[in-house]
This record gives structure tokens, sequence and C-alpha cells, in this order.
């Protein structure tokens, strides 16, 4: 029950083309020192399924500016200048999501739910196809989303989205156990729990590590069993996504 391990010894099956989930949202509560493991593992070609990637030098964005990145699924791009490069340059597959409906895929594919309907997305290209997952490096649109089954219930609409699973999930908790029982801090709870879920093999970096029964089962956000590997680590600097400082009023 011991799950104590470094960073390079959790991610030493990882291999190009693999799938991650990564939790955080925004720049709270992303697993920086996982993501500094996976820049220095070398790997390339992978399929990343989070919120948002990063800014250009933090989180997502460091693996994303090195071209190690090559398809996202996530809800919200608009604080990475290089990501919007990649995406209208033909040079990243980019699925675009509605947050709620990216935390419930991540969630039931931890669940063993194959898919589920939503209204989100009814009467858009969501449900309708034709948004732009590629583009070729014309400008065209080299892959576009399919069509999704509609039905409805109790004569509302209904669009079917599909859980997601990935082959490693790297998530940041603010306490731990070497269980891998898991406490998340404010904002950190959003997307970490589900994405460790969604992982076949979730490596968790903790910040505060402590004995077995020191965490109350009432405080517990995610139990051990979701989790593989759990990798002590400081918490990392913090960065501000986006900095607003009210000017001084005029004397």
């Amino acid at each position: 029950m011991d799950k104590r391990t470094t960073a390079e010894g959790a991610l030493s099956a990882l291999a190009d083309g693999a799938s991650l989930a990564v939790g955080g949202f925004g720049l709270c509560g992303i697993p920086m020192t996982l993501i500094r493991a996976v820049e220095r593992s070398g790997v390339h070609g992978l399929e990343v399924v989070s919120n948002n990637c990063g800014v250009d030098d933090w989180g997502l964005g460091v693996l994303l500016a090195r071209h190690r990145i090559a398809r996202v699924t996530g809800s919200y791009v608009g604080e990475n200048k290089e990501f919007a490069r990649q995406y209208l340059a033909g040079e990243l597959e980019v699925e675009l999501c509605p947050q709620g409906t990216l935390a419930e895929r991540l969630r039931a594919g931890g669940c063993g739910i194959p898919a589920f309907y939503t209204p989100t997305g009814v009467g858009t290209q969501i449900a309708e196809g034709g948004i732009p997952w590629r583009y070729g490096r014309d400008g065209s649109v080299a892959v576009a989303s399919p069509a999704r089954e509609t039905r409805v219930f109790q004569g509302r609409e209904y669009v079917l989205e599909e859980s997601i699973t990935t082959d490693f999930a790297l998530v940041a908790a603010a306490r731990g156990d070497r269980h891998g029982n898991l406490v998340f801090e404010g904002t950190a709870a959003n997307f970490n729990p589900a994405a460790a879920m969604a992982g076949r093999v979730t490596v968790a970096e903790v910040a505060e590590l402590v004995e077995p029964g020191r965490l109350r089962p009432e405080d517990v956000h995610l139990p051990g069993v979701f989790v593989q590997h759990v990798v002590h680590a400081p918490r990392p600097d913090k960065r501000v996504e986006k900095r607003t400082v009210t000017a001084e009023a005029p004397s």
C-alpha cells in the first residue's frame, strides 16, 4: 500500500503517443512537477485531455512549446498564443468541449460509464459536427468533428457524449497519504478528481504528505483506489494567469 515513488519512476512506462488526463484549472492546481518530468522524458506525440493548456511558459504550455503534444481535448485555450498558432497552422489537433461536459466525460470514464446524454450542445456544431479539429497547411479543414447522435427524453433533446479514459492521469493535491488518498484545495478540486479517475495509471504529486489515518475520511476528495503512484513534491511557485492592476486615482 506504500505508493510513494519519484516522478521519473512513476512515469517510466510513458511512451510516445500516450494519452494523458491532466488536472488543474487555469494555473491553479496543475501538476507542474509531473509536467516537468514528462518534459525531461523526451516523449512525443502526446494526446492530452485537460481543461486548458497552460500559458506559453507554464503548465502544459511547456510541453506545447517543445512540440511534444499532438492532440488536445479541452474547453478553453484563450491565454496561450503558441497554442493558437499551432492549431491554426495545422500542427496541432484540437477538440473543444463544453467545460461541464468535459468534466463529466472524465468522471464517467472513471466510473465505467461508456457514454451519456446531455442537453449541452444541442442545436450547435457540437451535435451537428463540422468543428475544425485540425487545419491543413493551406488553411483548409483537414479533420472536422463528426455529427453526434441525439435523442428526445420527456420532450427535450439531448446529445450523446462518449466518456474519456487515458493511459495516464497527472494530478496535484494539497495533501495526501502514501495509500493515495487525496485532498484538493479550493479551485484545484475542479478537474483534478475527475482527471484522476479517468487515468488507467494515475500519478499524484502531493504538497503535504501525511501518515495514513491522519486524513479524516470525510475530508478525502479522492480515495486511493484511483491512485497508483504518489510523488511528494513541494508546491510550485504561484503563477497568475492574467494580472490586473488597479490604476492609482489622480491626485
